[in-house]
């Protein structure tokens, strides 16, 4: 299919898209291998003058005889079209991987690149700007759920096991790829400002798209499962926006005592912008009842 193709199939898919003229929010719920899972989300747009560039994804699906739960936040950057088809097309082109059921971090690995290269293939519609993700999917079988996360970029997965916070992503920052980006013939600066960016331009070291800084970014991301257990609470998706202002077990304390995960990941932004977020602020709150 040719990118423009791609570009005006992607603008028409707008059941799920989500507005940039004030908060978002929603919530759902299933069952997965005898476990209650209940989710809720909620979006709110920063201070900056350009429109709202973070998107996300929170739903079911059947794979198979097996049930899942698909969730994801995408950070987007000069332009909010990267993360509009990372929300329209990632979880399909995973989904399509032959072996997703038997080695999804396989998988996945193949997805993000394959999904990479289709950006940058489309660089003429979608524009020079990119995105950071993090996607979780919950896998149920017979007996157990699991829990799939892969990130590339700074949006962050942190999830709660009796009260205590984990994440399960990693912060791709450029000094720590420092060596990696230097090796392709990239630098690491913090001028301008005080930040460190790829090149002086970019603040994280791997991202979709951004086809002018490529050479010297990754779109691999780490993957790592995690079981579903009876010690587990909720796991927490967001953007830099939340993670900026606030550390891990900060907001696995500010919802722990949530019974609705809606009001949970409402609450989480709210403090956000309490506490002087001045960045685009999407968050996603799933809890695993008995």
């Amino acid at each position: 299919m040719a990118g423009k193709e791609i570009y005006h199939k992607m603008k028409d898919k707008v059941k799920d898209a989500f507005s940039s003229s004030g908060p978002e929010t929603g919530k759902g719920k299933t069952k997965l291998s005898g476990k209650r899972v209940k989710h809720g989300y909620h979006l709110v747009k920063g201070k900056s003058n350009h429109p709202m560039e973070d998107y996300l994804v929170a739903e079911y699906r059947q794979e198979g005889e097996h049930d899942l739960g698909l969730f994801a936040i995408f950070d987007g950057h000069l332009g909010h079209t990267v993360p509009d088809f990372l929300r329209s097309h990632l979880f399909d082109n995973i989904l399509k991987q032959p072996e997703f059921l038997s080695n999804p971090q396989a998988a996945i690995r193949n997805a993000y690149q394959l999904t990479d290269a289709k950006i940058l293939e489309s660089a003429a519609e979608l524009g020079r700007g990119g995105s950071t993700a993090v996607t979780a999917i919950l896998i149920s079988s017979e007996n157990s759920v699991n829990l799939v996360v892969a990130n590339v970029g700074d949006s962050r997965a942190v999830i709660s096991k009796s009260g205590v916070a984990k994440q399960l992503s990693v912060d791709h920052e450029p000094t720590k790829e420092r060596h990696s980006i230097e090796k392709k013939g990239g630098f690491v600066s913090n001028l301008p400002g005080d930040v460190p960016r790829v090149d002086g331009q970019l603040a994280v070291a791997r991202a979709f798209g951004d086809r002018s800084l490529k050479k010297h970014l990754s779109s691999e991301p780490d993957v790592v499962e995690e079981p579903i257990d009876e010690n587990t609470d909720f796991l927490i998706l967001a953007s830099d926006g939340l993670w900026k202002v606030m550390s891990n077990q900060e907001a696995v304390d500010e919802i722990k005592d949530f019974k609705d995960a809606q009001a949970a990941a409402k609450h989480l932004t709210e403090q956000a912008v309490n506490r002087k977020s001045k960045d685009d602020i999407s968050c996603i709150v799933v809890k695993f009842l008995c």
